[in-house]
């Protein structure tokens, strides 16, 4: 079975926000009242807010990118808090979902539709920051991302990034959903079209979005590569299944543009 990822995904994701996906949901007219007056989070990977430390003292002015960050989650928050947002998704619903909670707050966000290893729609050095919340499981490669992403920060620019512990795939996913078994299965790098037999790509396709596994050599020393120095990591339990109990599933970096 072959399918183009970039295209199926944007479908899927645009049917998560149709089934209200958790990840899909828009914040609350409250939390926008809050982060007006400066009392503010977002995530970056699981259910735990981003540090504060890793953002600017005063986010007014502040020329953010979210990168595959739609959903009227992060981006309306930071426009809240003073940022001038743009926000970058495959989904043209998930960007929708910002564009709503814009409109409803009074808030001005800009949205951009594509794939996130392509930011060619930017002029270099376009942002001071990018949010990078964990999205790039969806995407088959991710070295390109980061190098797009160097070259629209400004020097001193920052990139938040949160991704999936690839060691996660290893596991049969149904024993672990279905019987809460962790049963070693899959060898690394993993993708849902290579590593699913028939039997299981019929079944799953046409319902969530395709998944490929990332190695830390491309998720860190990607960053490194594109020239960035890395000078905050993190990580967060898995926000679903059994996996919290034995390894983290999420890590995150911040990263600067010297």
């Amino acid at each position: 079975m072959t399918i183009d990822p970039i295209a199926y995904n944007r479908d899927a994701w645009d049917r998560q926000v149709e089934a209200g996906d958790e990840w899909t949901r828009p914040v609350t007219p409250d939390v926008i009242a809050r982060a007006r007056k400066g009392d503010w989070s977002i995530v970056l990977i699981g259910y735990e807010p981003a540090s504060r430390d890793w953002f600017p003292d005063d986010l007014g002015g502040v020329d953010v990118l979210g990168l595959a960050s739609g959903g009227g989650q992060q981006g309306p928050v930071l426009a809240a808090a003073g940022a001038n947002v743009m926000i970058f998704d495959n989904s043209p619903k998930q960007l929708a979902q910002d564009q709503m909670v814009a409109d409803r707050e009074g808030l001005t966000i800009r949205t951009e539709q594509g794939d996130m290893r392509d930011l060619s729609v930017f002029a270099d050095a376009s942002f001071d920051m990018i949010f990078h919340p964990v999205s790039n499981l969806f995407c088959p490669e991710i070295l390109p991302l980061w190098r797009e992403c160097f070259r629209i920060l400004r020097p001193g620019g920052s990139l938040l990034a949160g991704f999936l512990n690839p060691d996660l795939y290893i596991f049969d996913r149904e024993a672990e959903d279905d019987r809460g078994e962790l049963i070693v299965r899959h060898s690394l790098p993993y993708s849902d079209l290579t590593h699913m037999t028939e039997e299981e790509r019929a079944r799953f396709i046409g319902e969530g979005p395709v998944e490929y596994s990332h190695t830390l050599a491309d998720q860190i020393g990607g960053q490194l590569a594109a020239g960035f120095t890395i000078t905050g990591f993190a990580e967060a339990p898995h926000h679903s299944g059994i996996t919290a109990k034995y390894m983290p599933g999420y890590f995150a970096t911040k990263a600067l543009k010297p």
